[in-house]
């Protein structure tokens, strides 16, 4: 039997090899092309479905797989026609559609090295961007053009323009690459006035992701899979894309601005059986106030990014009859901790970030690195080859050997010589009714050190005697000591383009405000 065949969490541990992975594909350890195995090799029925994609003014675009595979054997084609080689850079500044895909996986199978970029970035995040990767060709659409004024060195395609000339050549292209040539540079969130990280993925590192889809989003054949996760970041495009299609699944996606109402009104029409999004996604779900006009056929749900708030873990739970699993890793390291969505024999702990990935040793270690009793808080390490790497990232597990969150370790507030994690202070203001967001962070403060600040989003004033209400909510829930001393009533929260909260922006906002203070 082939890994996708098995669903138990006790066939995961008694059958799993990296070995194995690789009999989910057709490529070699030597000649592998990721386009390949996502798209071609499912296009032989031409009305086998790929992407469903919602947009968010209210219509929907199916693609097959041989849509997909006809418009990317055109794209790579063209490519070649216009001088693109391998191992150049293909930049795509587009939402979700056919002209999307079609250069994604076109760039791939030329040889290229597709670069997706997300669409709200402006005239700074996208020259950051070009100038450190130096593409051959960007394709956006008009819309966007603005923010590629004054790029030089890039020839630049709207994706009208390219979808008339691709029509021109065949539909099939004959791929060349190794399994260890470059596929995609993915960039990570982050602000756009400083450059985050761009990942450089092989096309082999599709069959590492498997371990992830099989057990972090609990993928399988014949599941209706979603995520709203935008493709220009790494939870959209190898979570919600790259490994359904891979493993021939049908996926859905979300175009423009995010609509929860529309969201849930696809889950209900496409009867998706297996949701994976972000935290924000299923809050937004929660707030949105029709979730329960709905009816759901999900069998499996996960999320990623960040923790997710008790109220709207419940909530989820709630709606969907069925556990909503946490997926755990970072960019460097990859995912480590799962819950086995699908998996009847895994018992998932509320707000826990599961067990590790099968063939993945990870620990909560202390500062010496010795491994943590349960119940102490240390450093998520993961074994790689014959070191630890650190996640920065603080955890600890429970007698039962799962894994729990314990913040970022540059979140973590030191205030009064007392250690209190945000996520902790968050999740209990997030339970009162006219909280709809908050950010906790350690603000400077001349007697303890740093202070618990809180920056809170309500539609309801914000005037002291809601201050004084929501100290008191804490204080009784938490203790003493963990008690928002400063709170900022504000409109919305900064955010990274993938979604999270930017708690280091608020940081670096408040430690500007006590230097101008000083100043002053």
């Amino acid at each position: 039997m082939k890994l996708n065949e098995y669903v138990t969490y006790r066939d995961a541990q008694r059958n799993f090899s990296a070995d194995k992975l690789w009999d989910l594909f057709d490529g070699t350890r030597e000649n592998f092309n990721l386009a390949h195995e996502c798209i071609d090799r499912h296009a032989g029925d031409p009305q086998r479905v790929a992407i469903r994609v919602i947009h968010s003014a209210g219509h929907d675009e199916i693609l097959t797989f041989k849509d997909i595979s006809d418009a990317s054997s055109r794209f790579a084609h063209w490519l070649e026609a216009e001088g693109v080689n391998a191992g150049d850079r293909v930049a795509i500044m587009l939402e979700p559609s056919l002209a999307f895909y079609a250069a994604i996986f076109g760039a791939i199978k030329r040889g290229a090295i597709a670069v997706p970029m997300f669409t709200l970035f402006g005239q700074d995040g996208v020259r950051l961007r070009v100038e450190d990767c130096q593409p051959r060709l960007m394709v956006t659409n008009a819309e966007k053009l603005d923010t590629t004024r004054g790029l030089s060195d890039v020839q630049i395609c709207l994706d009208t323009q390219m979808m008339t000339e691709i029509a021109a050549f065949p539909p099939t292209y004959a791929t060349t690459s190794a399994a260890n040539d470059l596929a995609v540079f993915q960039y990570t969130s982050g602000t756009t006035r400083a450059l985050p990280e761009a990942v450089r993925h092989s096309h082999r590192a599709v069959v590492v992701l498997m371990s992830a889809a099989l057990y972090g989003t609990g993928i399988r054949p014949g599941d209706r899979f979603f995520c709203p996760s935008s493709p220009a970041w790494g939870h959209g495009l190898w979570h919600g894309t790259i490994a359904p299609l891979a493993m021939g699944v049908e996926t859905g996606v979300c175009a423009g601005k995010f609509s929860p109402e529309r969201l849930l009104e696809a889950l209900e029409q496409y009867k998706v059986t297996n949701l994976s999004a972000a935290s924000t996604h299923y809050r937004m779900m929660k707030n949105c106030g029709v979730a329960k006009d709905f009816t759901y056929a999900i069998r499996k749900a996960s999320y990623t990014g960040e923790p997710i708030d008790s109220d709207t873990l419940v909530y989820t739970e709630e709606l969907f009859a069925t556990p909503v699993c946490s997926m755990y890793g970072t960019t460097e390291v990859g995912v480590i901790l799962v819950n086995y969505p699908g998996a009847e024999d895994f018992n998932v702990k509320p707000g826990c970030l599961g067990k590790p990935v099968p063939g993945i040793a990870v620990e909560v270690q202390a500062p010496d690195g010795t491994i943590c009793a349960p119940d102490e808080i240390g450093e998520i390490m993961v074994r790689r080859r014959d070191s630890w790497i650190p996640t920065r990232d603080r955890g600890w597990t429970d007698p039962d050997g799962y894994f729990y969150h314990g913040g970022r370790a540059d979140d973590v507030i030191i205030s009064a010589g007392w250690t209190i994690g945000p996520v902790e202070v968050e999740d209990t203001l997030l339970k009162h009714p006219d909280i709809n967001e908050v950010a906790v962070i350690g603000a400077p403060d001349e007697l303890r050190g740093q202070a618990v600040k809180a920056f809170v989003v309500s539609t309801r004033p914000g005037d002291d005697e809601f201050l004084a209400e929501i100290q008191d909510f804490v204080r009784t829930r938490l203790s003493q000591h963990e008690y928002p001393r400063q709170i900022a009533f504000v409109s919305e929260l900064p955010k990274t383009p993938a979604g999270k909260v930017n708690r280091k922006a608020l940081r670096e906002q408040e430690a500007a405000n006590a230097t101008d203070d000083t100043h002053t």
